[in-house]
């Protein structure tokens, strides 16, 4: 009797360890899922990033060169 208790325990070991090979398996398949996307919204950030410093840069030299023509065409009354 004892010997059937022991193998039933060896095989529900088995089952379960089986499982939860599976499930670290699908786990695993997500993980790298997830990885390949964020790699791709991390370029598209990057590029966004660099489309709004372009656009802070223009507008920056925008302000300045217009204050010097403003303070230029104040300087000349």
């Amino acid at each position: 009797m004892k010997q059937k208790q022991v193998e039933k325990y060896r095989e529900d070991i088995t089952l379960h360890l089986t499982r939860i090979s599976s499930d670290i398996e699908h786990i695993k398949e997500k993980v790298d899922l997830t990885n390949e996307h964020l790699e791709k919204i991390n370029g598209r950030l990057r590029t966004a990033e660099n489309n709004i410093t372009a656009i802070k840069t223009i507008g920056s030299t925008l302000a300045v060169v217009i204050g010097g023509l403003l303070t230029w065409i104040g300087i000349d009354k």
